[in-house]
């Protein structure tokens, strides 16, 4: 059945995308609808409530134009096929970068910005450190590194070439050294050299194909969420590509699923390395792992 048109006024709007949203199964009917509406407005969320004069207004004061409104029905249609609301934004925040996504770049997740947060520590306070982003994707944290750890040299590897040419955009002018290719064989110019090496890599298992989100499962590229039946296939890469970059001494930070708490550890004190630690995030669910060489 046709959806009626969307109302003019904001708040009638805002109230209709909600509804329509939330009867999709969009998990934040009410955030996504207002930056949707901010988005078509090219204002920031926090702005819904400001005239472009600068004076406050209320919603049912604010009407949408003919093309504002079209715009937002198109994304709105968009969401209810529970595509990314960062695709339809265009952009992606994370710690203090903004990043360019799309149709076949992984979305970077809040709870990655931990594991940057770590990689940023190891790099503070030390001049002239070597890191390696190991499966970048939109190169999110090669670009938190670069920004926060602006003395280390970075570089940055990723495996599809769509997501490879979003990498490239992100970190333009951020110094970062990004390669296309697959980890197993890249930068073998610095084996020994690196310092640091991090990794959000792909680590769903394919038996837990519908316990996914519809919007990582159908919109988010396979190639950054399936990895083997126990979802340790590329962990076990990352593992034996940092051992051959790291050199003495050296830390490894790698990403995880909840349900892999203990086995992704596993993977790193089989591969002899040591002070292996699991960290959890903000929820308090296991989410990364990290070594020491």
């Amino acid at each position: 059945m046709t959806e009626p048109p969307l109302p003019r006024g904001l708040r009638e709007s805002r109230a209709e995308v909600v509804r329509r949203l939330a009867a999709a199964g969009v998990a934040s009917p009410g955030a996504d609808a207002e930056q949707l509406l901010a988005h078509v407005l090219g204002v920031s969320r926090g702005s819904l409530l400001t005239s472009t004069l600068g004076h406050q207004v209320t919603l049912e004061h604010q009407v949408l134009s003919d093309e504002q409104a079209t715009g937002l029905e198109q994304l709105v249609s968009r969401r209810e096929r529970r595509e990314p609301l960062q695709y339809l934004l265009g952009v992606a925040g994370f710690r203090t970068v903004q990043l360019r996504v799309g149709a076949g770049v992984f979305v970077p997740r809040p709870e990655t910005e931990l594991l940057a947060g770590w990689a940023v520590e190891q790099l503070s306070g030390r001049p002239d450190q070597v890191a390696v982003d190991l499966c970048t994707g939109s190169g999110a944290i090669a670009a938190a590194l670069a920004a926060e750890a602006p003395s280390a040299q970075v570089y940055a590897v990723e495996l599809s070439p769509r997501a490879y040419e979003y990498a490239v955009t992100n970190l333009a002018g951020t110094g970062v050294d990004v390669r296309l290719g697959d980890i197993a064989d890249a930068l073998t110019e610095l084996n020994g050299d690196v310092d640091l090496v991090v990794a959000n890599p792909p680590y769903i298992p394919l038996e837990a194909y519908e316990e996914v989100e519809l919007e990582a499962r159908v919109h988010d590229p396979a190639v950054a969420l399936w990895s083997g039946t126990d979802g340790l296939d590329t962990i076990r890469s990352v593992a034996r590509v940092a051992a051959r970059l790291l050199g003495d001494g050296g830390v490894v930070g790698c990403e995880h699923a909840e349900a892999q708490g203990r086995s992704a550890p596993d993977v790193f004190r089989a591969g002899g390395w040591h002070d292996v630690v699991d960290h959890l995030d903000l929820s308090g669910r296991p989410r990364f792992v990290t070594a020491r060489r």
